[in-house]
């Protein structure tokens, strides 16, 4: 785990080592234990690493070069297969210097070129500076866990983990005018910007599954792995939980490989305790296993949690937090780099904190309730009578329709007329979900929601969640069921083997219940939040009155007039605004570190 940053410049400019030096210094926290720079001024091209050292801690040092010195690679990430493709390699003939995972990618660029990708399963983002070529690769991981942009300015592309550090080494002053209003747009439909989009106009994610190959002639983008590709296939139930637990299993297991103290965030759901279940099942010692509970039972979990350490004899480590944790929106902002509205990183931040004191890695359940439909949303749109009668533009439609934060209709009224003028053509069905569904045609109705919150949800805010909270504290987040081949077995398996009847998880949590036990299996979740909306009410009303009607962005954005009335319909109970108020009010925070 670390960050990277760099640049390639088509004209063979070189960016000053003032400049590396500042972009290295915004990611510190996601590598205290290491740094190293490629720099080849008069190619104009450079590559970093602010390292986490989690393998190989003494030989892992970052970039690893050619022996010819022509080809250097600095990777953010773990590919948690590297023992057996060192293995293959070393059957090959090639000699490996060390025991790093990141060699590893050098010496099978070396052997294969870019096709060597496929081989990979792990999380990573991977830049490769190819002078025999003249050339740069920027990689990103089929799924988007760990995070890439980039930024074109003049010629010249600006790479980084993080936006934040992508801006030392930009012209573009970063103004009111510099925001991408299309952006904003996209994030009052879903609480979060997806990609490709940033709140900047010039800034871009390198899109999961993808890479990019800069040269002197110019760009190529190639998609390297597609989720769509999966065909539904019949399964009985026993074939099916054999092979699930199998692949999650194994998943778990080379999540497991790491020279530094490790253990699990544990919320005594399903996802959380099956994976710590498998955990055990590798070591021969207890796991080590961290929650933060409240003193408020609606959104306590923590004895959940100590149910599920007991069961497998973990070595768990329990904190109550202060509920209210408003004071540290600014700090979770701040990594983000974005707005986002999901209250639910500010838990994570704190969960992460109390870990961060014993371990350097964790491992979590992100992505079972995308793969296996674990959301209420599911259940609650697919209840509704004749929903798989819909026409297909019907159906698509309206659950896009039951995701959204702000309708179109609600957004128009809400900005300012210059604003609403502008975006007037802009639909975010059209542009951000459409192209999703229709690669995801051939899949049941289930399995389309379901892709389509992988390709936006998950990316866009749920593996941005534990990413930043992690890195924020130094911290490594693992998610098994982001294995590629627990993804690809999800989407080969039918809908109504997660979502029947409004059973939810539905063969998942039939299959893990003897494992798990009844009790932890079938117990209604919970999300990992905080009760907002109940302070907008009461004792936060008048600071969200303050950040709200202060606010210089949403000034220039949004009536003041339809703000003041989500307030106070708010406040006095007329309407649960809870999301949309948060979602504005994520906004303006964001815009006090912006400018």
């Amino acid at each position: 785990m670390c960050g990277i940053f760099g640049y390639w410049d088509r004209e063979a400019r070189a960016l000053g080592g003032d400049v590396l030096a500042a972009m290295a210094q915004q990611i510190a926290h996601r590598g205290p234990d290491d740094e190293g720079l490629w720099h080849q001024p008069q190619r104009g091209v450079a590559m970093g690493n602010k390292r986490l050292a989690i393998i190989d801690i003494a030989g892992g040092h970052q970039p690893f070069v050619s022996q010819d010195g022509r080809v250097a690679v600095v990777q953010n990430g773990e590919i948690f297969n590297y023992v057996e493709l060192a293995q293959e390699l070393r059957a090959q003939g090639v000699v490996l210097n060390t025991s790093s995972d990141t060699e590893v990618i050098l010496r099978l660029y070396e052997r294969e070129g870019i096709s060597f990708v496929s081989k990979l399963n792990g999380m990573f983002a991977i830049a490769i500076d190819d002078a025999r070529e003249d050339a740069m690769y920027l990689i990103r991981d089929r799924i988007g866990v760990k995070p890439l942009y980039v930024a074109q300015d003049g010629g010249r592309t600006i790479f980084a983990s993080e936006i934040k550090a992508i801006l030392p080494a930009t012209r573009t002053q970063r103004a009111y005018d510099a925001i991408d209003l299309e952006a904003i747009h996209h994030y009052l439909t879903f609480n979060y910007i997806p990609a490709p989009w940033t709140v900047w106009k010039d800034v871009r994610h390198v899109m999961p599954g993808t890479w990019m190959k800069f040269s002197r002639t110019g760009v190529q983008t190639e998609r390297w792995w597609n989720l769509a590709t999966q065909q539904e296939k019949d399964h009985g139930f026993d074939a099916w939980a054999e092979e699930f637990m199998a692949i999650l299993d194994d998943a778990t297991r080379i999540r497991l490989r790491a020279d530094v103290p490790w253990g699990a965030f544990l919320s005594g759901g399903v996802d959380s305790t099956t994976i710590v279940g498998l955990m055990a099942r590798h070591v021969d010692r207890p796991v080590k296993t961290f929650c933060i509970g409240f003193a408020d039972p609606r959104y306590d979990e923590s004895a959940f949690a100590a149910e599920a350490a007991r069961r497998f004899g973990c070595d768990h480590t329990s904190e109550i937090a202060e509920l209210n944790m408003l004071n540290r929106w600014p700090q979770v902002l701040h990594h983000l780099d974005q707005p986002h509205g999901d209250a639910s990183f500010m838990p994570t931040l704190r969960v992460s904190e109390l870990a961060a004191r014993h371990v350097k890695v964790v491992l979590t359940g992100d992505g079972g309730d995308e793969l296996f439909a674990g959301y209420d949303k599911y259940a609650a749109y697919f209840a509704q009578p004749g929903v798989q009668a819909l026409a297909d533009g019907d159906f698509r439609r309206g659950y896009f329709d039951s995701i959204s934060l702000f309708s179109p209709q609600a957004k128009q009224a809400l900005y300012r007329p210059a604003i609403a003028a502008q975006l007037a053509g802009v639909d975010s069905f059209s542009e951000a979900a459409r192209p999703w569904f229709d690669e995801a045609a051939h899949f049941d109705r289930v399995n389309q929601a379901l892709y389509l919150d992988m390709q936006l949800l998950l990316s866009g805010n749920n593996l941005v969640k534990p990413d930043r909270m992690g890195m924020a504290v130094s911290i490594e987040a693992r998610t098994p069921f982001l294995d590629w081949r627990m993804m690809e077995f999800a989407f080969r398996s039918r809908g109504d083997t997660k979502l029947a009847n409004g059973d939810k998880k539905h063969w998942y949590k039939k299959a893990a219940a003897p494992f798990i036990g009844e009790d932890l299996a079938y117990r209604k979740k919970q999300m990992f939040t905080v009760p907002i909306g109940e302070w907008f009410r009461g004792e936060s009303y008048s600071w969200l009155e303050a950040t709200l009607s202060g606010s210089g962005l949403l000034g220039r954005l949004f009536q003041r007039d339809a703000v003041i009335a989500m307030l106070e319909q708010h406040r006095d109970g007329s309407a649960n605004y809870t999301r949309e108020l948060r979602a504005l009010a994520a906004l303006a925070l964001w815009a006090e570190q912006a400018f």
